[in-house]
């Protein structure tokens, strides 16, 4: 066998070189896939920061409606840890929406340790009932062409509810159904900063009517809802606002005796 040639013995210990555009094609995919990875963990931490919003949102609105309701009593402290077990979550949360709600007057935070809703006074109610009544009447009235006959069903079933809890004495029930009947009013209207507002000062005086309803039972109270919900049917919005400034008036009333009753 003839032996090969210097030439071409060193011609082949030679790397084969990569074509110019397979050197570009690589380097293009490769900055793709930094591309690809980079949105990617983009997309990862907006989703992260969305989760979290979230979570934050739903404890505030958790909060704000255990304040409404009255399931957090005036006068007791407020455990950041406790809440954030029964709701499973971690503190962090749930200290976010309590300064948050602390911003809205319904709770002071003199501590970590030393939360609790602020001491009711007769001058701070009457000031709450004459916002109320400047805010809901309107809103109501503002509510009253928004409302179809979907809502409308389920306004008469709030009041069922509420009737129903007025007569079993279950204030708990009371509380939750009487809140949700006008929530469903006045939420129909295109007015989310009042009805913001008129959250935030419920907020504020839930917890109080909690206790006056506890001590008075729900014998004395009044049902303005049959004519808030007769009032809507017949489009009558001057009804409607009536029947709202009745049911403020009546809890009104019933705070009068409030610095006796907690003597």
């Amino acid at each position: 066998m003839t032996a090969p040639k210097a030439g071409l013995v060193k011609a082949a210990a030679k790397p084969a070189r990569t074509p110019r555009v397979a050197k570009a094609g690589a380097k293009a995919a490769a900055k793709a896939s930094s591309k690809t990875g980079a949105k990617a963990a983009g997309a990862a931490v907006e989703e992260v920061a969305e989760a979290t919003s979230s979570l934050r949102e739903q404890v505030y609105n958790d909060l704000r409606y255990r304040l409404i309701t009255g399931k957090i009593a005036p006068g007791v402290g407020i455990s950041t840890r406790g809440l954030a077990q029964q709701m499973g979550v971690s503190q962090m949360p749930v200290r976010d929406a309590l300064s948050r709600i602390a911003a809205e007057g319904a709770v002071d935070i003199r501590s970590k340790r030393a939360v609790m809703v602020p001491r009711m006074t007769l001058e701070r109610f009457e000031e709450i009932m004459r916002l109320r009544t400047l805010l809901e009447p309107e809103a109501a009235m503002a509510a009253l062409p928004y409302i179809n006959a979907e809502r409308l069903r389920a306004i008469r079933a709030a009041d069922e509810a509420t009737d129903a809890a007025l007569g079993e004495g279950d204030v708990n029930a009371y509380m939750e159904s009487n809140f949700r009947f006008h929530s469903l009013i006045y939420s129909a209207a295109p007015m989310p900063l009042a009805n913001r507002m008129i959250e935030s000062l419920w907020m504020q005086f839930g917890p109080f009517m909690r206790v006056v309803y506890g001590r008075y039972g729900t014998a004395a109270l009044v049902d303005h809802h049959q004519a808030a919900t007769k009032a809507i049917a017949k489009g009558d919005a001057r009804g409607l606002a009536e029947a709202v400034l009745g049911d403020i008036g009546d809890c009104a009333d019933l705070m009068q005796d409030w610095e006796r009753l907690t003597q």
